[in-house]
């Protein structure tokens, strides 16, 4: 097992061998057992009663587990995603028609990649606008429908921002 020349306790260098990796799986799976023992109610199942007996409807939701990387190591992100919300409100679950895609943000060095899920989008049901450092994607074929707004690291001009799409993976290149 290899160690970084830089330090060897915890936080002050990094363990490039097997053991690193499996202790970075231990740490996730520790956070991921603090979110389920203190988030209960991100589990369950059973019928929304709001809709009425006969109303039928698609719903979708879940929820991504990021971990830091670098000097956010020890931060852990979780995002849902889905058409599935709480109402603030009036406490009661609402299926929206448009799906929030799942969607990640990676800083390159000259660019920011954006990647989103929208499974049955092609790039032409595909629409975007920036506003500043907001990014809006939706996309519409048939049923499907998405819409996201995504914050940026930075202001990034329409010009700028390349698009591709394979098989609903949708890439957008903001460049600086």
């Amino acid at each position: 097992m290899t160690k970084n020349p830089k330090g060897s306790g915890k936080g002050e260098g990094n363990d490039w061998g097997f053991g690193g990796f499996l202790g970075g799986l231990t740490d996730l799976v520790e956070k991921l057992n603090e979110l389920a023992t203190t988030a209960k109610d991100l589990k369950g199942s059973g019928e929304i009663p709001d809709f009425g007996p006969g109303k039928q409807f698609k719903g979708v939701y879940g929820f991504n587990v990021r971990v830091g990387l670098g000097k956010e190591q020890d931060k852990v992100k979780v995002e849902p995603f889905g058409n599935i919300h709480r109402d603030k409100e009036s406490g009661r679950t609402v299926v929206q028609e448009v799906r929030e895609p799942l969607v990640d943000v990676f800083e390159e060095d000259d660019h920011t990649l954006v990647v989103a899920e929208m499974p049955g989008i092609s790039e032409k049901d595909l629409k975007l606008s920036v506003t500043d450092d907001v990014l809006t994607i939706s996309g519409e074929r048939g049923e499907k429908k998405y819409y996201r707004e995504i914050l940026l690291p930075r202001k990034y001009v329409t010009e700028n921002i390349e698009v591709s799409c394979n098989n609903g993976m949708i890439e957008i290149k903001c460049r600086n």
